[in-house]
């Protein structure tokens, strides 16, 4: 129930749902692009998986386009670290957060897709 709700929220943002779930898992993960870039490289839709914790975390992984996986990870709606080094910040503009990560990595997703539920 929680991933057909999550892939709801997340058909309401300009991307593509690939499925519902991932075969073989608890029904908590979602598929879909994201708009994504890397440094000096424009937006285009990056394959991603939201996969979310009973303890309300989330962690987004999402394939950049050199075929790096970043992931980053969520805690009450918000990004709080990923697996990379480098610094994390974030923007909410309407129902859209922009993720950055330094040196130029930028992420588009829908507020809802990792609000607390």
């Amino acid at each position: 129930m929680r991933a057909t709700l999550l892939a709801a929220s997340l058909c309401v943002y300009p991307l593509s749902v690939l499925a519902a779930t991932v075969s073989g898992t608890d029904g908590q993960n979602a598929l879909g692009t994201v708009p994504c870039a890397t440094a000096g490289l424009a937006l285009s839709d990056c394959p991603a998986e939201l996969r979310r914790k009973e303890d309300g975390t989330a962690t987004l992984a999402v394939i950049l386009p050199g075929g790096e996986v970043r992931n980053i990870y969520f805690e009450s709606g918000k990004p709080v670290s990923s697996s990379s080094p480098s610094s994390i910040s974030s923007e909410t503009v309407g129902d859209t957060m922009r993720i950055y990560i330094e040196p130029g990595e930028i992420f588009e997703l829908p507020v809802a897709a990792v609000a607390p539920q």
